[in-house]
């Protein structure tokens, strides 16, 4: 039997506010155990719940960017269950009506451009952090502990429809959307410190069956290999059920990274076991249109619209202009690149930022930010193939140096330095040509009985004599000629 994979994703964006969603703790990493949390975050009697605003715009600016319906009224609930690490016992989130609803995910496949709708995006508090592992109390004896600093901490939960069929093309979509939440500024998309991760609800069904299968929840996975790996064991594990005659029970689960497995955590709870009812301390939230007005203004061009645009007015090709519109700081750099370039020398700017340049950051492991070849000394290097002083090949050579030298270096200094103008002299490539051609008749005649890669030997003669430094066109150009 042939199965279907059937992939929805939940997915946690802490929001970039410097104060937890309702008290005015701070949200900064890495603070001691509770030492971020005030009498809102520990639930102490008499402290109330204050909305921050910031964490509102955050959700409208999502909202607009994913052409969603920003509600004008949404309503802040109460989710009940035991949380050992929240200690009013329950979450206080939005269910009824979430603050934006609907929307749209567009994200490229390979060559292919895919579109996943979105059910809803919600804010929400986050819960504490259970320490278990390697923690003792004051006299060294194991113990748990319960660090509160994250307890109130401000997430967007954004929910897909249960619409990728793939492991593969779920990384595709929540690496797009991580993109889009750190593009916006909303978010700053640490995984490995929990400010973006995804929930998996994964079913199969037999192809051609229209009735979803009983879906598992895969808990918290903060990274995109780890969300691949989850996915395809908990598929297989399944199907592998099913054949053998059993039956999947609906529950949540955890992905072990070391033994790459899913393991059971506890039942899956629908929503009426949660018992939402709506949070007496907070007021219905209230959205007016000019207050949606005033974060569109404020908001910058969108990865969508900047793709378009770098095909439309750029002649970039559809690949190209998706792949340095991941990154804003990458599609930033490429735009100043550009802009230093002939109007027609874009796909050059494209092709240097995507090979040379991203090469050297992910060789040394640093963003486009920290990149040591400003975008304007690029343009100096690219406009010096453009012109004919070097060529690509001795380019890469002075991006190289250029990369080393941290200061910003000038590729025209460095060019001169080094000797490594390209000669472009008709003469005295000719003279060079001479020179192989009387030092090759084997090679001449091979060619002459038609063997194309005498040809190609001959230019490798000639740029060998010419160090690499002569102009490849004019060789090939005045080699062709002497051979007749």
């Amino acid at each position: 039997m042939e199965w279907e994979i059937v992939i929805g994703l939940e997915t946690h964006a802490q929001l970039s506010t410097e104060s937890k969603i309702f008290s005015n703790s701070s949200t900064r990493y890495g603070a001691q155990p509770n030492t971020q949390a005030n009498e809102v975050d520990m639930a102490l009697p008499g402290s109330l719940p204050v909305l921050n605003r910031g964490a509102v715009e955050r959700a409208i600016q999502f909202g607009l960017a994913v052409d969603a319906h920003i509600a004008p009224r949404s309503v802040f609930a109460r989710k009940n269950y035991f949380y050992p690490d929240l200690p009013k016992n329950y979450q206080i989130s939005q269910f009824e009506i979430p603050v934006v609803q609907g929307g749209k995910v567009y994200f490229q496949l390979g060559e292919e451009e895919k579109v996943v709708n979105l059910t809803r995006a919600h804010l929400e508090e986050d819960a504490g952090k259970s320490l278990h592992e390697n923690y003792t109390d004051a006299n060294g004896r194991p113990a748990s502990g319960i660090d509160l600093n994250r307890a109130g901490t401000p997430l967007l939960e954004i929910v897909s429809e249960p619409e990728m069929r793939s492991a593969a093309e779920a990384v595709a979509y929540a690496r797009t959307l991580h993109s889009l939440v750190v593009w916006l500024g909303i978010c700053d998309g640490n995984m490995q410190e929990g400010s973006f991760r995804c929930d998996a609800n994964v079913s199969v069904r037999p192809k051609g069956q229209e009735e979803f299968g009983t879906r598992c929840e895969i808990k918290n996975l903060n990274s995109f290999r780890f969300l691949e790996r989850a996915i395809q064991y908990e598929a297989q594990r399944q199907i592998e059920i099913i054949e053998d005659g059993g039956a999947i029970r609906q529950e949540t689960r955890l992905y072990d990274a070391d033994e790459d497995v899913t393991r059971s955590m506890r039942s899956k709870e629908d929503s009426d076991d949660y018992r939402y009812f709506p949070d007496p301390d907070l007021p219905p939230l209230v959205i007016t249109s000019d207050w949606v007005e005033r974060v569109q203004q404020a908001m910058p061009e969108l990865p969508q619209a900047k793709k378009s645009r770098f095909q439309e007015t750029l002649g970039l090709t559809p690949y190209d202009a998706a792949q340095l519109t991941l990154n804003r700081d990458l599609a930033d750099y490429f735009e100043q690149t550009a802009a230093g370039l002939p109007g027609d020398q874009a796909k050059l700017a494209a092709n240097w930022v995507l090979g040379e340049v991203s090469a050297a950051l992910n060789r040394d492991e640093i963003s486009i930010d920290q990149s040591s070849v400003k975008p304007t000394r690029l343009s100096a290097l690219i406009n010096r193939i453009i012109d004919g002083t070097i060529s690509n090949k001795i380019a890469r050579d002075v991006f190289a140096a250029m990369w080393e030298d941290k200061n910003d270096a000038d590729p025209d200094a460095i060019i001169e330095a080094k000797g490594l103008k390209q000669i472009s002299d008709s003469g005295a490539i000719g003279k060079m040509i001479d020179d192989v051609l009387a030092a090759n008749p084997a090679i001449v005649d091979e060619y002459r009985a038609g063997k194309q890669k005498a040809f190609n030997s001959l230019v490798g003669q000639v740029m060998k004599a010419a160090k690499g430094k002569a102009n490849p066109q004019q060789v090939n150009s005045l080699l062709k000629e002497k051979l007749g």
